[in-house]
């Protein structure tokens, strides 16, 4: 499939330079860019067929982790946020699982949603993870699977809703609750959230919708899936320097083998 088969070019033109810089305004403005019907129904009726393909294949699996995804801190007690632990339970496919044809691929490697990208989050250049798993991904949750609170390491993330469950698996975050820059992890107000005194923003998306969020300083979170329906996510993920591999202990937790 061409670009022009996949993204709705019409609605969402990526190289007018006036449309780039309504979308950079928007993320840096909110820290997050929700762009609906980004896929044509063609290619999602392809990406939902693949996934669903693919779903016997996945790597499942449940962790507990902080919300800061850090070792414990032995300075602090077991209940303090830095140690409170939370789970995340979900399967995965990884890049070398998706075919060479997908329009997955097609939409990750062709130059003008690069730039697009690269516009709107303001990075310099963008390349693929020199591993063979990390680039592209497909996400399941089934029944009662969950993403727990959490900050991502990376400045950015690009997520494309495949399937929707019936309930639950919200989007769920709040903005700038942290600043990992400036050493500022904000303990009480995670505490807050994680008693649930502080509410957080729910971000409501159909399949189709293409998302860049920068969760490196907002916590977010995908509440449980509360259907027989499985919700699936393609990530594409890039990075700012080339020759970088997601490290091997995070492979084998998250991907189950290293290549």
């Amino acid at each position: 499939m061409s670009l022009n088969e996949i993204v709705q070019t019409s609605a969402y033109p990526l190289a007018d330079p006036a449309f780039l810089n309504q979308c950079k305004k928007a993320l840096d403005g909110a820290g997050v860019l929700v762009l609906p019907d980004f896929i044509t129904p063609a290619a999602l009726a392809a990406m939902q067929n693949e996934a669903k393909e693919g779903q016997p294949k996945a790597y499942f699996c449940a962790q507990s982790h902080s919300v800061y995804l850090t070792p414990e801190n032995p300075a602090f007690n077991g209940d303090h946020p830095a140690n409170r632990q939370v789970v995340s339970s979900k399967g995965c496919i990884c890049d070398d699982e998706v075919a060479t044809d997908s329009p997955l691929r097609a939409l990750y490697d062709a130059p003008l949603f690069r730039d697009f990208v690269k516009h709107v989050t303001g990075e310099v250049a963008l390349h693929p993870y020199a591993d063979d798993l990390s680039s592209i991904n497909i996400h399941y949750a089934e029944r009662g699977q969950e993403l727990g609170w959490h900050f991502d390491n990376s400045s950015f993330a690009i997520t494309l809703l495949i399937q929707k469950p019936d309930a639950g698996s919200r989007f769920e975050y709040i903005k700038d609750l942290r600043d990992a820059d400036a050493g500022e992890m904000n303990y009480d107000g995670v505490a807050a959230l994680l008693d649930g005194v502080t509410k957080p923003d729910i971000l409501t998306m159909d399949p189709g919708t293409l998302v860049l969020f920068r969760g490196r300083n907002s916590i977010h979170r995908v509440s449980p899936n509360e259907s027989d329906k499985t919700r699936m996510l393609a990530v594409l993920a890039y990075n700012s320097e080339p020759g970088i591999e997601l490290s091997e202990s995070a492979r084998m937790t998250f991907y189950g083998r290293l290549s």
